[in-house]
Formats: C-alpha cells, sequence, structure tokens
C-alpha cells in the first residue's frame, strides 16, 4: 500500500479533528484539558497557517490515517516549539509512520532555527511516550508554555 505525507489543508480539517478524537477516545484519554476539546481540533489547517508552525497528515488510499505537527505555543521559549496532535489510527501503527512523522516534524523544527522541540502527553498514551524516549526526547518535572493542556502530566523536550 501506498501511503504518502503531505501538509495540511482546509479539506482534512474534518477527518483529522474526527481522527484525534477516535484515538483518544480508544485510550479512554477523553478528558477536559486535551486536545480532544480543544477548539483548534477542528480546524487545523486554520492554526497551522502560522509561518513558525507545520502539519501533516499521513494518507493511504485517499484516507487520512495519521497526522502530527510542531507549533510555537504560546509561553515557549523562543527557540522551543511544541511537537503537536500526533495521532495515528490502531491500523496504522507499528509501521513507523510515527517516526516518520517526527522525523519530519525534527527536520522542519531545525529548519525553522528552533533548538528544542517540546511535548506534552499522558500516561494513557504509553505507546506513544516509548517512542518519544526512544527517539531520544526527556522526561521534565513541569510543563512549558500555556498549552492549556491540564490533562497532560507527561512533559518531554529533544534538544535538536
Amino acid at each position: 500500500m501506498q501511503s504518502t505525507i503531505r501538509s495540511i489543508q482546509e479539506k482534512d480539517d474534518a477527518e483529522i479533528g474526527q481522527l484525534i478524537k477516535t484515538v483518544l477516545a480508544e485510550f479512554k484519554a477523553n478528558k477536559p484539558g486535551t486536545a480532544y476539546f480543544d477548539e483548534s481540533t477542528n480546524h487545523l489547517s486554520t492554526l497551522f497557517k502560522d509561518p513558525k508552525s507545520a502539519y501533516w497528515v499521513i494518507e493511504e488510499e485517499g484516507k487520512i490515517i495519521g497526522g502530527g505537527g510542531i507549533y510555537p505555543t504560546l509561553g515557549l521559549p523562543e527557540d522551543t516549539c511544541e511537537l503537536v496532535k500526533l495521532y495515528l489510527y490502531p491500523a496504522a501503527r507499528g509501521k513507523g509512520f510515527g517516526k516518520d512523522l517526527i522525523n519530519k516534524c525534527l527536520e522542519k523544527a531545525r529548519e525553522l532555527g528552533y533548538q528544542n522541540i517540546y511535548l506534552e502527553s499522558m500516561p494513557e498514551l504509553n505507546q506513544a511516550v516509548s517512542l518519544y524516549e526512544k527517539l531520544g526526547f526527556e522526561n521534565q518535572c513541569s510543563p512549558l508554555g500555556n498549552s492549556g493542556h491540564f490533562g497532560c502530566d507527561i512533559w518531554m523536550v529533544k534538544k535538536l
């Protein structure tokens, strides 16, 4: 099967929003203070028009099976962006797509001049947390920036 990673477009908003909510519900992480209740989840293409951000979707046979991006979250140090809204449907997991998306995000973050990449997660998403650790993200004691995701209690940073 041929998969494609491409930049998000407005026509993707409903499909990627549904993917994010479905995955959070799957892991019983559809709680306040997460992307599940984030208004921006329903219109990501608008959010990622910021020139210091980027978001990609993975398509297979014309259907979106995953996505992820980087964003200059409010309150982060100037040299730091956040790895955001990285989600894959179950059938897309374990095939290297998550790693491909993260690597694309790391590459774009370096290109945009960032020196660190930050992320927030939760124990329910332990598969993702394991991948982050393998890719060199290190645990932090407290959150950075003002993401509004008070439902997350795992914070990690990677130096670029």
